[in-house]
């Protein structure tokens, strides 16, 4: 099965329990009735990207979607923590791109989205040929990858927020849903 769309999504949730303030992201998110299995960072060639709204309105309860999905979790008062995906795509459609999923405590979301989105343009910069400075910033390394006439567009989703006042749990995510 190669997908044939792609939609974004993130969520955020707080329960006393570390797995219910999961599903409450995931209820956030909007994609909590399905079966999701984790896949690896591949954009499928000739994959479109739809609104979540377009992307679930085919879906039924129970069903099982592939995603690429960013997680975390803390029970620290007012902890930040952030989870984002990335997405470089190429500009031959025939090519496959990248998505890439990153998550970490103390960035906020856009400097958390940028890297994510950087992760999946570096990938696929070298996949490409691209040559770039590792040590350049993101900013940099973008105008070169764009400049190359390889990479047609980058783009990322985040979710972030500061853990629970009282200790609670609390569960950021991103996903990337794909759909057959």
């Amino acid at each position: 099965m190669i997908p044939k769309k792609v939609f974004f999504t993130k969520g955020v949730g707080v329960h006393k329990e570390r797995l219910a303030s999961f599903e409450l992201a995931l209820r956030d998110a909007g994609i909590e009735k399905f079966n999701l299995v984790y896949v690896s960072s591949i954009f499928p060639p000739s994959c479109e990207i739809v609104s979540k709204e377009e992307g679930l309105k085919d879906l039924q309860p129970g069903a099982i979607i592939c995603c690429v999905m960013a997680r975390i979790e803390t029970n620290e008062p007012n902890r930040l923590i952030s989870a984002a995906v990335g997405l470089a795509i190429p500009h031959d459609k025939n090519h496959y791109g990248y998505l890439s999923e990153h998550h970490d405590f103390g960035q906020k979301e856009d400097v958390s989205g940028e890297y994510a989105e950087d992760l999946a343009a570096t990938m696929l910069a070298t996949t490409l040929g691209i040559p770039f400075d590792p040590d350049k910033a993101w900013d940099e390394r973008k105008q070169m990858y764009k400049a190359s006439g390889k990479i047609f567009r980058t783009r990322h989703i985040c979710q972030s927020a500061e853990g629970n006042k009282n200790g609670l749990w609390t569960t950021v995510l991103a996903a990337a849903v794909l759909l057959g």
